[in-house]
């Protein structure tokens, strides 16, 4: 790869790593080339973008951007083969990683980036998975709100059943 051919993946990969809330940083070394194939297929097939990089590169990418996005501490885990996973969603690529891995150990999380924050390490995949989307969280705030609404009207149905009931008990009463 000469000077211009690096300059250029340097500055594709900056503009990918600014456009990027969610991405993580995965070891795929030892895998074999139909495993590789089957992740990769995998990934495409629910939005997840792979790109292997170069460490180096990847680094200066990172480097270009400002100290505020907090790539800083994702250089430690810039070491070995790096397979970096882009994502719209924080938690799906962390999903994808323990599917296909089922028994196996591959591939390994070096790192996640999340929204400025960074977790390191194979073990944060469970706490990963476990970080909602935003359309789960969405969900989870409509649900929230519509309960007082629920509950409400149905204090007034139930309620009005009991009332007319009444009225009618009072009415034969009288009669």
């Amino acid at each position: 790869m000469n000077k211009t051919e690096k300059g250029t993946t340097i500055e594709a990969l900056k503009d990918k790593f600014d456009a990027s809330t969610f991405f993580y940083l995965a070891d795929a070394s030892s895998m074999t080339v139909a495993q590789i194939t089957k992740f990769r297929r995998l990934c495409y097939e629910k939005g997840i973008e792979v790109k292997v990089v170069k460490n180096t590169l990847a680094r200066k990418a990172m480097e270009a951007l400002p100290e505020s996005r907090g790539f800083k501490d994702l250089f430690d885990a810039l070491h070995g083969p790096t397979a970096v996973l882009f994502s719209d969603q924080g938690n799906l690529p962390a999903r994808i990683l323990k599917e296909f891995r089922g028994a196996g150990d591959k591939p390994v999380l070096k790192a996640a980036y999340i929204d400025s924050a960074v977790f390191k390490g194979d073990d944060q995949i469970e706490v990963l998975i476990a970080i909602k989307s935003k359309n789960e969280l969405i969900g989870e705030l409509i649900a929230l709100l519509q309960s007082p609404a629920r509950n409400v009207l149905g204090a007034l149905q139930s309620g009005g059943h009991k009332l007319a009931g009444l009225v009618k008990a009072l009415e034969d009463r009288a009669n």
